[in-house]
């Protein structure tokens, strides 16, 4: 029996799955209504002000990618519906903002396992724990300078996560540094991450690396770990411990 939690996903030519809260099609993204100024032109000699209305505009790529107007629309057209984790009441002691993103961990976590679809789906208590160790549930965050957010993205992931480097084949990100750092984006990134270092952290293990295991490759941990080199554990104990919390353990 489906419930509202239930979707059922879209596989175009490439095999890209197109998940049916997005607004656009494959190939294209999101372009909210917005206020332009056209250049001085012999039509237009003291130019003009004009809308250009919603639409969705051609990727170069041809990839999927998210703008950023496409993330709040699904974030406020889908999310408030869904139901289960992340688990609520537990962390706020410790963090008086622990539960402000449970509705954005809930819809992005549910996203991005649609679309991976693996045998072992993401826990969004996962994503809670590790945006604990984080940034303490704060979107601003000053420890670092270039580092974004709820789930500290780093200047160089965000660059992976719009299509440089090619370290990303397909699932890529339209927005800029400022728009990254807002809740959504920046968890709808992070989780999109997360199944990144997914596969990373099963390459250096040479096996299907747990959940676990790819926080630490998140954190930069796993590899000094498995090469012997000196790391702090610390980050790691405490995600276990918010994790073991929210699950109940």
């Amino acid at each position: 029996m489906k419930d509202n939690n239930d979707v059922i996903l879209n596989t175009v030519d490439d095999g890209s799955k197109a998940h049916p809260w997005r607004k656009c099609s494959i190939g294209k993204h999101l372009v909210r209504e917005h206020i332009v100024h056209v250049h001085p032109s012999k039509t237009h000699p003291d130019g003009k002000v004009a809308t250009w209305h919603e639409h969705c505009a051609s990727n170069p790529s041809g990839k999927d990618e998210l703008s950023y107007a496409e993330i709040n629309y699904i974030s406020e057209t889908y999310f408030s519906s869904l139901s289960g984790l992340p688990t609520a009441g537990v962390l706020t002691k410790i963090f008086p903002k622990a539960d402000d993103y449970d509705i954005e961990i809930r819809g992005w976590v549910k996203y991005w396992n649609d679309i991976f679809s693996h045998a072992d789906p993401l826990n969004p208590n996962v994503v809670k724990a590790l945006i604990a160790t984080e940034s303490s549930f704060d979107p601003k965050p000053t420890k670092y300078k270039y580092v974004y957010g709820l789930m500290q993205i780093t200047g160089q992931t965000h660059q992976y996560l719009i299509g440089a480097n090619k370290e990303l084949k397909d699932y890529f990100f339209r927005f800029s540094t400022d728009e990254l750092k807002k809740p959504s984006s920046n968890i709808s990134a992070g989780v999109r991450w997360l199944f990144r270092k997914k596969q990373t952290a099963s390459a250096l293990l040479h096996r299907e690396a747990s959940w676990e295991e790819t926080v630490e490759d998140y954190k930069a941990i796993l590899e000094k770990r498995v090469h012997g080199k000196p790391y702090n554990p610390k980050p790691m104990e405490d995600f276990r411990k918010y994790y073991k919390l929210l699950q109940g353990s």
